[in-house]
């Protein structure tokens, strides 16, 4: 399990809506961003005389929820007093940002969040209102009551649960501390899989949930089980991950080691095995809890495990061959998508299973907007989220919500195998 904290990455936080003088070229002051004085961030980016601006490097992103990946850019952002050629007035501090391919879709209305990071640089988020993205930092920075004018985040309001680092991460954010006994861990990966190259995600994800330092039973606690194993297991990998990749950096790229090509390459594939190996892992360790339950259910995929035009669902109860059959109640029949997290994916999921009126989608996602989950619900899907993350969601959310548990006792039920 990861020990790590918010707090080793961020310094500070803090967010509003932004006013079309922050955003507007029409009434902008020229790209400025004023308040977060008020906020705590002098103590943070410092106070600058009359003749001095600081300078910080910046990530800055925007996000909306029909993107499957957000608008990022790097760039420069300047920290001085905007009465620095009035010396007789007291500073007032401001944070001057060039126009760029980010900051131009920044709009009136939008939720803004800047955060001082431990590495001395500035995360600036920005997204519509109302989107999962701001749920989201709203969940893990402890932000309420949000208004046009800054208010301060709480750093550590929250445990850095999975779906928060991936959130982070998706955002440019790499939240991979070092921690004391990675080392041990090391070790015990290199003796099980050579330290040369990447298991099978099969056998890292049985590994995974044989390593746990406390055992989760998956029959009494499927929720708790579903999550303590994806942490552990994404924890290792990325131990396992930081020692494969320093290899590669000894040996370096191409024939002479510094081709820039290869470089890219590799770059890519690490990322790309990131994205693809934990979506593989939570249906691996989905299909162990059910088969640990007992319950019946095939996987689409495989020659003949498709549905209409050839559709793929990750999960179907009892299996194909009962869905092929049109004497077999629909009552009985379940679709299961699995989507670490959502974003606009979940449409897909509408269409893999026709016969199947209410389908389901499992996702480890935390903090959907309302707006989604709106949609969803309107468009006949409902959502399986573990229990530890309900409180992640708005009351009205989180009664519509099943968790894991509650999912696998509506299959028993259809199987007839279920608590009265």
């Amino acid at each position: 399990m990861f020990n790590d904290r918010i707090s080793d990455y961020f310094e500070g936080v803090a967010a509003k809506y932004l006013k079309p003088v922050d955003a507007d070229p029409d009434s902008s002051n020229q790209h400025e961003i004023g308040g977060l004085v008020k906020a705590g961030f002098k103590k943070y980016l410092g106070a600058p005389d009359k003749n001095q601006e600081f300078r910080y490097k910046a990530k800055q992103v925007y996000f909306t929820d029909e993107a499957l990946a957000p608008d990022i850019c790097e760039s420069t952002v300047t920290w001085y007093d905007c009465r620095r050629k009035k010396p007789l007035r007291k500073p007032e501090f401001r944070l001057y940002y060039n126009s760029n391919s980010v900051t131009d879709l920044f709009t009136a209305g939008d939720f803004f969040l800047v955060a001082k990071m431990r590495d001395d640089t500035l995360l600036m988020v920005c997204a519509p209102a109302g989107s999962t993205i701001e749920s989201q930092l709203k969940i893990l920075f402890g932000l309420h009551n949000i208004k046009t004018t800054f208010i301060r985040g709480e750093m550590d309001a929250v445990e850095l649960l999975l779906p928060l680092r991936l959130m982070l991460e998706s955002l440019g954010v790499e939240v991979t501390k070092v921690e004391v006994g990675d080392d041990v861990w090391l070790q015990r990966l290199i003796t099980s899989f050579g330290g040369e190259s990447f298991p099978k995600t099969s056998d890292f994800s049985l590994y995974a949930r044989n390593s746990l330092e406390s055992p989760v039973d998956p029959i009494v606690f499927p929720d708790q089980a579903i999550v303590e194993w994806m942490d552990h297991e994404e924890k290792l990998f990325r131990i396992y991950e930081r020692h494969l990749v320093r290899q590669k950096l000894r040996v370096g790229f191409g024939e002479d080691g510094e081709d820039v090509d290869d470089f890219v390459n590799y770059s890519l594939s690490v990322q790309n095995r990131r994205k693809s190996r934990v979506g593989h892992a939570f249906e691996r360790h989905l299909s162990y809890i059910f088969e640990s339950h007992g319950i019946r259910f095939e996987r689409g995929g495989a020659k003949g495990f498709s549905t209409e035009n050839s559709k793929k669902p990750d999960f179907l109860f009892p299996g194909f061959s009962e869905y092929r059959d049109l004497e077999y109640p629909e009552n009985k029949l379940f679709m299961l998508g699995a989507k670490t997290t959502c974003k606009d994916r979940w449409r897909q999921v509408l269409s893999e299973a026709k016969r199947i009126s209410e389908k389901h989608l499992v996702t480890l996602e935390a903090a959907i907007s309302e707006g989604q989950t709106s949609e969803m619900a309107s468009s006949g899907l409902r959502l399986v989220v573990p229990k530890s993350m309900h409180s992640t969601y708005s009351k009205s959310q989180a009664e519509w919500l099943i968790a894991l548990s509650e999912f696998i006792e509506l299959i028993k039920q259809a199987e007839g195998t279920g608590t009265a």
